[in-house]
């Protein structure tokens, strides 16, 4: 049922997710220009529809967390198919946090610009920490199902 305790977890997971979207993961400042990573790539405070920088595989990777996170939270029926896929996603979430950090380490050498990381850095780690919970309730439901079918 889509009432369970895991859906929960796995819908706060999304949240935090989806947060990436908007929010600042990185300012770098230049002696010429202020810039700030966001999940397309470095952009330029001072013209902020120029982009700088590109960063696709952050990008692609963070739709595909997203999506999958949207995707579990449906499989609410196939418990397996929802433990495996959120198995699969905590892969991609500890794949967020380090590709947040390697662009932003390259992008601050590549320019030569001070680099301070701001606090969505660890909310992949939250995401992630809100899926094993959610994992933990999904294998939970499964055993309890198991231990009735063995009954009958």
């Amino acid at each position: 049922m889509i009432q369970r305790i895991q859906s929960l977890f796995l819908s706060l997971a999304l949240i935090v997710t989806g947060s990436l979207f908007y929010l600042n993961m990185a300012d770098l400042i230049t002696a010429s220009h202020s810039l700030i990573l966001k999940y397309k790539g470095l952009i330029d405070l001072a013209d902020m529809s120029e982009q700088v920088a590109s960063s696709l595989p952050l990008t692609i990777l963070l739709w595909v967390a997203t999506v999958l996170l949207v995707l579990t939270i449906f499989l609410y029926k196939n418990r397996r198919l929802q433990l495996r896929i959120c198995g699969l996603n905590l892969g991609f979430h500890a794949g967020l946090s380090i590709l947040i950090f390697y662009y932003g380490k390259f992008f601050a050498k590549q320019l030569g610009a001070e680099l301070s990381f701001n606090w969505p850095l660890v909310l992949p780690l939250v995401s992630i920490v809100l899926m094993l919970l959610a994992m933990r309730g999904i294998l939970r439901d499964e055993l309890l199902v198991k231990s009735l079918d063995r009954i009958r």
